[in-house]
């Protein structure tokens, strides 16, 4: 909608209606202050939104983000959302060859089975004890930490002090996590498994000194103080769909098609200068929350940028006609594909894959994962689609960083994503392409995005999913009380880029509504 020209000041100006932006929105209005949100598409939502990729195909995927962990229910509550998220039965399978003979690692379908699983695969008891031991490690931190996410900052040693395990704070926050995933098992496969957490959207290596991985696991495994990973009911749009209905319906004023150009601020006051079809207007707000990258942010104010961000993953969607058949017939591919499917990540393989993108060469075996949304929530598909057994499938690709596709995107794009598949068809009993719909012009439904394609459509700086490298769940020097605040008075940032941020969780906006109302 269109911005009101007779009201041009507000308590607060929200740059951008991704879900961090809908959620501060949603808060500030329902406590009494006047909001504009300024979208420069033509809808809300950013990269959390469903949309139908496919030509004449009634198939509403989770376009770019894709699944759950990290939303508090306290912001579901707070906001009244009508949004649900269902679990899944099976956490992973990993198809691998072992002795001639197609097998694979599940985990999931209860204890015995999980169980069962890894005696087949290693043998014995081990690493199974070893995986109940790590993962009930994990599971500690998580109930401690994942409640502060919407707190105040504390500070290193408080949080610390909350975690109260010296041996999960050494192993998470203080040595590269290749040192606690080879200290803790022994079976290449299932230490790949282990570490794929440390390696989503974040090209480093299990030993990388900067221990970016480790803040990128930690980020993965505290998630609703238990880390699952969740399926939204009705696509990742459905949530910011429910985000954008509760702020309008709080009186917030959100106008898409407009683009915010500049922000200027005197340190009590700000105007922002936006760009329409039309022409040109000025909002002006005591507030101003930035749901963009800290790069968008400081292009906005003028400021020197930040440091540059670079994205390393490729995501691909997928319709099929049905589920292809595994080479490993013990498995239901039912089962196989409703949790995260992994391929080419044994522990020695994802090395292999960083240090050839690290010389700038295309992984040889392309580490990647893919799960079935349709699977756990078939309402993605029209009644046609479901009642002829069509199936989605998301693939989520690693150690491919945004340098690799400078000298030509799309030939890159095009090599990769045949690798990629060539890697999935070694444990498949069929071709993937025998499986793949076509859309109403005869083509397999199928798309694949690069870092370059995330950073043409959605501005992600280098293609970041975390718009830069995601920060400790603490306060440092310069991160303030909520993790929001910026060198301006009165100007936050709400976005991924915020600390804390990453993923789809609503926090920063939280945080960055909160920090507006305690001022």
């Amino acid at each position: 909608m269109p911005v009101d020209e007779g009201t041009r000041s507000y308590d607060a100006v929200i740059v951008g209606g991704g879900h961090n932006g809908l959620v501060a929105a949603a808060y500030l209005a329902r406590a009494g202050r006047s909001v504009l949100v300024l979208e420069r598409l033509g809808h809300t939502g950013g990269a959390a939104v469903s949309t139908r990729p496919f030509a004449g195909v009634d198939a509403r995927l989770s376009r770019y983000s894709y699944l759950v962990s990290l939303l508090p229910r306290k912001i579901v509550r707070d906001l009244g959302l009508r949004f649900q998220v269902r679990g899944r039965t099976v956490s992973s399978y990993t198809p691998t060859e072992r002795g001639g003979r197609a097998t694979g690692l599940l985990v999931g379908g209860g204890e015995r089975r999980t169980r069962e699983a890894f005696a087949r695969l290693t043998g014995g008891e081990r690493e199974y004890a070893a995986w109940q031991r790590f993962y009930g490690m994990t599971g500690r931190v998580a109930e401690r930490v994942f409640p502060t996410l919407t707190e105040p900052l504390p500070g290193r040693d408080e949080l610390r002090r909350r975690i109260d395990d010296d041996t999960a704070w050494r192993a998470l926050f203080e040595e590269p996590i290749g040192v606690a995933v080879e200290e803790n098992f022994t079976d290449d496969l299932v230490r790949g498994v282990v570490l794929t957490d440390a390696l989503i959207g974040t090209f480093a290596d299990a030993h990388d000194p900067s221990l970016a991985q480790n803040r990128c696991f930690l980020y993965h495994v505290i998630g609703g103080g238990t880390g699952a990973w969740d399926v939204p009911v009705g696509g990742m749009g459905a949530l910011t769909d429910a985000l954008a209905a509760a702020a309008r319906t709080a009186g917030a004023v959100i106008a898409t098609g407009h683009e915010a150009v500049r922000i200027d601020t005197d340190g009590r006051t700000a105007e922002v200068t936006y760009r329409t079809a039309d022409g040109e207007g000025v909002a002006a707000a005591r507030h101003v929350l930035v749901n963009a990258s800290p790069q968008e942010l400081a292009a906005l104010l003028g400021d020197p940028p930040p440091e540059p961000a670079e994205g390393a993953q490729l995501k691909v969607n997928m319709l099929l006609t049905r589920l292809p058949r595994l080479r490993d017939d013990a498995v239901d591919p039912r089962e196989a594909f409703a949790g995260t499917f992994h391929i080419a990540e044994g522990y020695r393989q994802l090395a292999t894959a960083h240090a050839q993108a690290a010389a700038g060469e295309l992984p040889a075996a392309p580490p990647s994962e893919i799960y079935c949304h349709s699977l756990t929530d078939p309402t993605i598909l029209g009644p046609g689609l479901a009642g002829r057994g069509y199936q989605t499938l998301t693939l989520f690709g690693l150690h491919t960083p945004a340098r690799l596709f400078a000298r030509d995107n799309d030939a890159v794009r095009e090599e990769l994503l045949k690798a990629t598949l060539a890697q999935l068809d070694a444990h498949l009993a069929e071709p993937l392409a025998d499986c793949l719909a076509t859309d109403a012009d005869g083509r397999p439904c199928i798309e694949a995005k690069t870092p370059l394609d995330l950073e043409q459509d959605l501005r992600l700086p280098g293609g970041n999913i975390f718009h830069r490298a995601l920060s400790w769940p603490y306060a440092a020097e310069d991160t303030g009380r909520w993790g929001v605040e910026t060198g301006h008075p009165g100007v936050l940032l709400c976005g991924a880029g915020a600390v804390r941020g990453g993923g789809v969780s609503g926090v920063p906006g939280h945080n960055a509504a909160m920090a507006v109302l305690e001022a």
